[in-house]
């Protein structure tokens, strides 16, 4: 993944809620799936692993986050070990055989979570994070941000 997905993504976290944190690692798990399919494609078997890893990282991230006490969070550890299987059977075989389905489930997911986050009106999760604003400069056409906040007392207090 590039250093500007990266970014963006560590800025969204910042800013994310419970349930925006769950669509953003659907994401991350589409988006490193795909990097795994053009690594696969351009004959770069050691990216396509690596990338694929990635993904089955998010998707461990996703099964942490499971509350188990409930029947839905009990189907969803069954449907995100199923496709973690999915993807290591792809990364075993060195093929793209399987890797269909778990994008189709996971794209699925990810609507359902974008549905759920109009709903939630919970604050973020991470708290005494700096604000950042980003926008144009007048007339120079290009990309700013700008980090507002104090940031000298973000660390731990003693």
């Amino acid at each position: 993944m590039k250093q500007e997905k990266i970014q963006a993504y560590t800025r969204r976290i910042t800013m994310a809620n419970k349930t925006q944190m769950i669509t953003i690692l659907y994401e991350m798990v589409l988006d490193y799936i795909e990097e795994a399919e053009e690594e696969f494609e351009s004959g770069n078997n050691n990216g396509f692993i690596e990338s694929a890893g990635k993904a089955m990282n998010c998707i461990d991230e996703l099964i942490h986050s499971l509350n188990l006490e409930y029947e839905l969070g009990r189907n969803l550890l069954g449907l995100y070990l199923f496709e973690k299987r999915q993807l290591l059977r792809a990364v075993g075989k060195l093929n793209l055989e399987n890797i269909p389905h778990v994008k189709k489930t996971f794209t699925n997911l990810h609507e359902a979570y974008l549905k759920l986050e109009t709903m939630d009106t919970e604050k973020s999760v991470m708290t005494n994070v700096p604000k950042v604003y980003a926008g144009l400069i007048y007339g120079r056409g290009k990309l700013t941000e700008t980090i507002s906040a104090d940031t000298y007392g973000r660390g731990y207090m003693a």
